[in-house]
């Protein structure tokens, strides 16, 4: 059998983001999954981005990844969130075409040099001497590699439950992986039992929109990925209802019959995407819940009924639906279910997303611990990359919690581990007004290009970009504005104090009811700027300050994240430490003094006697 230098099992959003970066990076690779047909399938809402998760769009393309190209072929409405909001919090989000997103995603596979695409169920790993060195089919058939990443999503151990009924499956009633899961425990991985779940879907024409409000896109040219040159403006709208008295009493009459509250599901299920039970018992103070409507595509007639997840049982669920104003005579097509899966203790890994037990494996996506499709690419994306660099004899990239939210993801994950499914939130990052929307780009770009993933003409249009930005504030910094009576006039319509004296246009950029434009007509010059340009202009004009002291604050950590811990440190020498930092430092094995100051479990005076024991030098020697 023919060998490879990464495998990848698995083909959803981390697996087709691991393949293709480690095909482009040059790694020969294999990508296996259950079915073929289910490529990049989106078993839940069919949308991407939102509030951090679309800057993690934006971050993966920055990088070189693929999922912002494949939405913004395939979307059916784009809109940009927040607006209103600072741009720490902006976000894009758009409503995919699923059938169109997995036929773009598997033709790009498809016709990637150094990758291929095989339909096969791995059961096993083969290990030899503490080293990952290929897997096994369901069918005996066995792939070698250097490097294996597993990207296995909710199919290890996968059950469905709906009402009293509970089977083994995968995600939208696909096989589920039981052997593997079976082999992982084997292995002595330590594994959690995690719960997800998704609403019913609807005949759209069976819906009265009249009752709903109408959720359109952006009326302006929308895209994630920085190489978009083209955008879909024929846009179909999402509408929006709310749940009622009689929705809540229908769930308070069947509460008994929802897998949630009977006991029959034992995983811990994601905080931040309830069922509506779990809304209805937790929020039992809101009068109604938001229901929104949204198509899955152009050529279906079936809407996501998002906000209405549930495990209830088939017939409660068609009468939840027809309390909700809207949907009075709506057919239900797809009852919304639940599912729990195996996920592996994510503290298990590097930050590499290498495993510590087995050289040479990685795993990505919800395998680690997540929710959501964004956070499986963007580990996808790091793992193919780091699978790729260790057999091709590169250093890993690890990214830090001010380089992007993905670097924040997976700190989080590996440092202090998760205890339900773990989802992306802006306030989960210190950095955050470093970690915008607007400059993933200058963020990652050149991150990108080193390790291949990012063309020379790519990065030749990045340089020019990040010249203009500089040449423009430079040129502001340097052009002073006289309060004559037209300057006057235009602060004045601005709602602007009026000038005293002249003042740099820099200075007057600064003021909070200014902007980029009208920094231009007061100048009235002709110099051409683009749109891209001139939003970093007036976001680094403006909020300089608290980015600088944000940089400053990166800074400081950084001297700590620098203070490596030596890989023979013997943790119970060092007798000054509480009990609880030592065996939390002896399962993370944080490779710096920064990583150790996060990990639950250790607090600050644990961190000083650590600094004051390697500083000294005295590192036991571990037998």
């Amino acid at each position: 059998m023919e060998k490879y230098d990464v495998i990848v099992v698995g083909a959803g959003h981390a697996g087709v983001e691991a393949g293709l970066a480690s095909a482009r990076m040059g790694a020969k690779t294999l990508m296996l999954t259950i079915n073929l047909d289910s490529v990049a399938f989106m078993p839940c809402n069919p949308s991407v981005g939102g509030p951090a998760k679309g800057i993690v769009v934006r971050e993966i393309d920055a990088l070189g990844g693929q999922m912002a190209k494949t939405i913004d072929k395939t979307h059916i409405q784009m809109r940009m969130l927040n607006t209103g909001k600072g741009p720490a919090v902006r976000a894009l989000r758009a409503q995919a075409d699923k059938v169109l997103y997995q036929q773009e995603m598997k033709d790009v596979i498809e016709n990637t040099p150094n990758l291929d695409i095989m339909q096969g169920m791995v059961e096993h790993l083969i290990i030899e001497d503490g080293k990952v060195t290929g897997v096994e089919t369901v069918i005996g058939t066995t792939y070698h590699a250097d490097a294996v990443v597993l990207t296995t999503g909710t199919f290890l151990r996968g059950e469905i439950i709906l009402g009293k009924i509970k089977y083994s499956s995968g995600p939208n009633h696909q096989m589920p992986s039981i052997k593997l899961a079976n082999h992982l425990r084997d292995l002595g991985f330590d594994i959690v039992r995690f719960k997800t779940g998704t609403p019913p879907r609807v005949n759209g024409n069976t819906i009265d929109y009249d009752k709903t409000e109408i959720q359109p896109g952006d009326d302006v040219g929308r895209a994630f990925s920085y190489d978009t040159t083209e955008y879909i403006l024929d846009q179909l709208p999402c509408w929006l209802t709310y749940t009622n008295d009689k929705t809540h009493q229908i769930i308070d009459d069947n509460l008994h019959l929802s897998a949630m509250y009977s006991g029959m599901i034992k995983g811990t299920g994601p905080r931040y995407c309830p069922s509506i039970e779990d809304k209805f018992v937790r929020f039992n103070d809101k009068p109604r819940h938001q229901i929104f409507l949204e198509p899955e595509g152009r050529n279906t007639k079936e809407v996501y009924v998002q906000g209405l997840s549930t495990s209830l049982p088939e017939h409660v669920q068609r009468q939840m639906l027809q309390s909700i104003p809207g949907l009075e005579r709506a057919d239900m097509m797809r009852a919304g279910y639940a599912i729990e899966y195996d996920a592996i203790v994510p503290t298990q890994l590097w930050p590499s997303l290498e495993t510590k037990k087995i050289d040479g494996l990685f795993t990505a996506g919800q395998i680690n611990g997540t929710s959501g499709y964004e956070e499986a690419a963007g580990q996808g994306l790091m793992a193919g990359i780091n699978a790729a660099a260790k057999v091709l004899g590169r250093e890993p990239l690890i990214l830090g919690r001010a380089d992007a939210y993905i670097g924040v993801l997976i700190d989080d994950l590996v440092t202090k581990g998760t205890n339900e499914p773990y989802r992306l939130l802006t306030s989960r990052a210190e950095y955050r007004l470093l970690l915008r929307h607007d400059n993933a780009d200058l963020r990652l770009t050149e991150i990108g290009h080193d390790i291949g993933l990012i063309s020379d003409e790519r990065y030749s249009r990045f340089e020019e970009k990040k010249a203009a930005i500089e040449e423009e504030i430079n040129r502001l910094s340097n052009v002073r504005i006289k309060p004559n009576e037209h300057t006057q006039n235009l602060i004045a319509e601005h709602g602007g104090a009026a000038l005293k004296d002249g003042i740099l246009a820099i200075d007057l950029l600064k003021r909070p009811e200014m902007d980029y434009a009208a920094i231009r007509e007061i100048l009235a010059d002709d110099i051409e700027v683009s749109e891209e340009v001139a939003e970093q202009v007036e976001i680094q004009t403006k909020y300089a300050g608290y980015i600088d002291k944000s940089l400053q604050q990166v800074e400081k950590m950084k001297r700590m994240e620098d203070k490596k811990i030596p890989e023979n440190i013997d943790y119970d020498a060092i007798h000054s430490l509480a009990t609880e930092a030592r065996q939390k430092l002896k399962e993370v094995k944080p490779l710096s003094v920064g990583q150790a100051s996060r990990i639950s479990g250790v607090n600050p005076a644990d961190v000083s006697i650590l600094l004051v024991y390697i500083e000294q030098g005295k590192i036991a020697k571990v037998n």
